[in-house]
């Protein structure tokens, strides 16, 4: 069935673009177009953010902060082998799926570290970059509660979603 979303999607436009008369090859060449501006205008705000998550981890910070928070984050029901995982996911999505790579090939994908950082790594976004992106061409200047809310709901959903994996 997904095979046939991409086509369907495809020829539901181009019908649409004769059933209106529009030019759908410009308007494609339009948005391509814009894109590359926007590509442009973003690059600083993606650079930015992927440098400073590049130097958290390579740095030892994160593994640091990893150590002294595993213990809060087991009572919590994180287990400690997945603390720095849930530390980076939300910076960088390249060095959680190295962390994540890691966590399999040391514990296994089926015991509860695996199905624990699984979760982690499935359920949360790279909050950091969506951000640098979304508000880099949006009107919105006051990120005063975006980011923090948008931490804190993955934080807690990821503590939810390894206790349940202790459920189940």
């Amino acid at each position: 069935m997904t095979a046939y979303v991409v086509p369907l999607i495809f020829l539901s436009v181009l019908f649409l673009s004769v059933l209106r008369k529009k030019n759908a090859y410009s308007a494609f060449v339009k948005g391509a177009e814009s894109a590359v501006g926007l590509m442009v205008s973003v690059l600083p705000y993606l650079l930015a953010v992927m440098m400073a998550c590049e130097v958290f981890r390579t740095s030892g910070a994160s593994g640091v902060v990893a150590d002294f928070l595993s213990p809060a984050l087991e009572f919590l029901g994180v287990p400690g082998e997945c603390t720095e995982l849930l530390l980076l996911r939300p910076l960088s999505g390249a060095g959680s799926l190295s962390i994540l790579e890691n966590v399999f090939s040391v514990y296994g994908a089926d015991g509860l570290i695996g199905q624990c950082a699984s979760v982690i790594y499935g359920s949360s976004e790279t909050i950091f970059y969506v951000s640098a992106i979304y508000f880099s061409k949006s009107d919105v200047k006051n990120l005063r509660y975006a980011i923090p809310l948008a931490l804190v709901a993955t934080f807690l959903g990821n503590i939810i979603g390894c206790n349940l994996c202790r459920l189940i």
